[in-house]
């Protein structure tokens, strides 16, 4: 026989419906206010429309960082919201006109908003009194050594031995986000005073680009993978398919950025995100292997399993550890960096790995499903 829901449940789903539609009214709405021209100097003819993106703001800034039930909805509208006004810090070789708000005083009111609810929850993971006891330079050693080969963790071990055809390409698309415009962040880190340090970062990005030549750079592989599976190749056109978790990562690397006083904290991310590249791309490339996909399938992970070895031990050697000794008193934020990068990017991870489990089961075929 039969059964129905019980009733609180009816009504929980009911209630998680009805905000999914008002976070996508908002970020509508949102869209609309990023493309008007001279918003602030419009925002009193645009009130009815503020007024009701504010109010929903607040419902899902509480939402999200008061583990209320549509907690997961709410942060996906959040970094969608705070992603359209970051990726206006990029030039994408798009209408110029897109920019026409890039100095917005109301844009930047949201996004602070955002990112001081959104950072305040971040960091109360962290006993930041217990960090700025640690010996850094030994905790920084230790770590590293530990995330370059790591045990295989539960997402690694789906990634690399049970993903099917249909997952790998909902990983294609979800890593693209980040994959075609990938080190663009740190772009905003090469400026100012050059030392030995400066001059490591500068040959790093210079790799991350190709030295220069299109042909080389990554971001140029990653292309060819989504070629390989006749995917779509224009930066963000798998926007709506990426988890929160996965632009959570991607919105933080712009806030350290953004800001130099998080120098340290950005370093100890970039140290993390190099010393783990390898170990987890290994678990694509081997993926792709096994599903006996060609190796143009695979070129961009396998450039990076290679180089980034190489790239983890400069960040350590030549970025890090002189760093500490430079600023003393404030090194700790090295260790912070690191270990919140850490936290963030295995989120990430878990997430990607459920929306891939996701698209196996639904056994959905080539790029149809986006």
């Amino acid at each position: 026989m039969k059964t129905s829901k019980p009733v609180t449940g009816q009504i929980l789903d009911g209630f998680k419906e009805e905000t999914r539609l008002n976070y996508d009214t908002a970020e509508t709405q949102f869209t609309t206010l990023l493309g008007t021209e001279a918003l602030d100097q419009n925002l009193g003819r645009l009130h009815p429309i503020t007024c009701d993106f504010e109010q929903t703001l607040a419902q899902a800034l509480i939402a999200a960082y008061q583990d209320k039930p549509d907690s997961e909805t709410a942060q996906l509208f959040l970094q969608r919201i705070l992603y359209r006004i970051n990726r206006l810090k990029l030039f994408w070789y798009d209408d110029l006109k897109y920019y026409e708000n890039e100095r917005s005083v109301y844009l930047q009111r949201i996004r602070d908003q955002i990112e001081t609810a959104w950072q305040a929850w971040e960091m109360s993971c962290f006993d930041l009194s217990a960090l700025k006891e640690i010996n850094v330079d030994e905790s920084l050693i230790a770590m590293s050594r530990e995330d370059l080969d790591p045990e295989p963790s539960e997402s690694g071990l789906f990634f690399r031995d049970q993903m099917g055809a249909a997952g790998y390409r909902r990983l294609l698309a979800i890593t693209s986000l980040d994959g075609l415009v990938e080190a663009s962040q740190m772009s905003r880190m090469l400026g100012g005073v050059a030392n030995e340090v400066h001059t490591t970062l500068t040959k790093l990005f210079l790799e991350e680009y190709g030295g220069g030549r299109l042909s080389r750079k990554h971001s140029t592989f990653f292309e060819a993978m989504l070629i390989e599976f006749d995917m779509k190749t224009i930066p963000e056109a798998y926007f709506k398919v990426v988890p929160w978790e996965v632009l959570a990562g991607i919105n933080h690397s712009f806030l350290l950025t953004e800001r130099k006083r998080h120098f340290l904290r950005y370093i100890g991310g970039l140290l993390y995100t190099e010393i783990s590249v390898p170990s987890s791309f290994r678990n694509y490339s081997a993926a792709a292997k096994r599903l006996e996909f060609p190796q143009r399938a695979t070129g961009y992970w396998d450039l990076h399993i290679k180089e980034d070895a190489r790239h983890g031990r400069w960040m350590l050697d030549d970025i890090a550890l002189p760093l500490l000794k430079k600023y003393p008193a404030d090194a700790w934020e090295l260790v912070l960096g690191y270990k919140q990068q850490r936290l963030i990017s295995h989120r990430a991870g878990k997430a990607t790995a459920r929306a891939t489990r996701m698209a196996d089961s639904e056994n959905i075929k080539s790029n149809k499903f986006f």
